[in-house]
């Protein structure tokens, strides 16, 4: 995907670094997220690996601050290609979701990207992570966080190493920053709670819309998709979905367990949000839920 030149005062990047000081920390400490966490662990784990460190996680009290770096935004960005891609991806999603909420005359408010390497992170209002955790979403900063080594991984398990794939990862994540800023998310998790019997239907429902709107952002930039990123980013979609997960661990396929969809969902998710003709069209998950 073509993606243009940008400003590092139009985005808020930062890095936390990485290496010491979180000890043997696997989880993010912060119960009220779990709706968009669980999606971010599965892109580097096993679902059932992931469903047991969720339940396993112990609640820790969030810093004051992140212990973030010294480098300035434009640093961050130009760090390595990865980081200069995320930061042009972010500047993008960016301009495309503010021109959809100001056509809808809602509230808008910006993300901030998180990126990191081959370490653990602290947030600023989801306790720790290490590496392990994969590409998550903190709703209560608001903070993509992205360990770029995880694209090295994107890259084995999806068969390529295109750059949509990667485009992919960020964008879905951005969509559970829609979700958490246009309240969808708190209203998903009081529901769940309310009902248990419909929680892993619901989490599903979360999942996928992320993925449309993933596909919704490269559908209203599609002057910039180049030939054969939509077959990286199916691919991708592919690689993480719970079934062949499952199957790639040597489990079972267990659909009471899936917190995403299947790899033939995830697909059809990321499709019809690149298809999508008005803004509504990825609420077709919870309207037939």
């Amino acid at each position: 995907m073509k993606l243009g030149p940008f400003d590092s005062g139009d985005i808020e990047v930062r890095s936390s670094g990485g290496g010491g000081g979180m000890g043997g920390a696997r989880g993010i400490g912060c119960g009220t997220i779990v709706i968009a966490l669980i999606g971010a662990l599965v892109f580097g784990l096993d679902p059932m690996q992931t469903i047991g460190m969720v339940q396993g996680v112990q609640q820790q009290t969030a810093p004051a601050s992140a212990d973030a770096s010294d480098m300035s935004e434009a640093e961050v960005c130009g760090a390595s290609a990865y980081a200069q891609e995320a930061c042009a991806a972010l500047a993008s999603l960016n301009k495309t979701w503010e021109v959809a909420f100001a056509r809808n005359n809602i509230p808008f408010s910006r993300p901030v990207l998180d990126l990191y390497r081959n370490g653990a992170v602290t947030t600023e209002g989801c306790g720790s992570a290490t590496s392990a955790a994969g590409p998550f979403y903190c709703p209560a900063d608001k903070g993509i966080y992205i360990d770029t080594s995880f694209y090295d991984e994107l890259a084995q398990m999806a068969g390529n190493g295109g750059d949509f794939a990667r485009l992919y990862v960020i964008a879905h994540e951005y969509g559970h920053h829609i979700q958490n800023i246009t309240g969808l998310s708190s209203e998903v998790r009081r529901e769940q709670q309310r009902n248990p019997s419909a929680a892993n239907r619901l989490q599903v429902a979360m999942e996928l819309q992320a993925d449309c709107y993933a596909g919704m952002w490269a559908g209203q930039n599609r002057d910039r998709v180049e030939p054969g990123d939509l077959e990286e980013g199916l691919a991708a979609a592919s690689a993480i979905g719970d079934d062949t997960l499952q199957r790639n661990a040597g489990q079972s396929v267990n659909p009471e367990s899936f917190t995403h969809g299947t790899s033939r969902q995830r697909m059809a998710a990321l499709r019809l949000g690149l298809e999508a003709k008005d803004d509504g069209a990825c609420d077709a998950f919870f309207n037939a839920s």
